[in-house]
């Protein structure tokens, strides 16, 4: 699911719907929030495009950014099937 390129994680993500997408990108803001690790998205319908990298270590990939992988994979699962 994930892409290492230019130290970022990178993944694009396609939902059934909009309401799809949105309800997973809710559930990863609540993830997003709590570790204080917050991704470049976007969104349009049912297509979401994630960009991790870690800004204060020179913006390269840590173990923040894998962690927050791993919550993304696991809401992504709930969602798209």
């Amino acid at each position: 699911m994930w892409k290492e390129n230019n130290n970022k994680l990178e993944a694009s993500l396609e939902f059934k719907d909009f309401k799809q997408a949105f309800a997973f990108m809710t559930e990863v803001a609540l993830h997003v929030e709590s570790m204080n690790h917050h991704p470049e998205w976007d969104n349009v319908y049912n297509k979401v495009n994630i960009t991790l990298t870690t800004h204060d270590e020179g913006n390269t990939v840590t173990e923040k950014d894998r962690k927050l992988s791993k919550k993304i994979e696991e809401a992504y699962q709930k969602y798209s099937s």
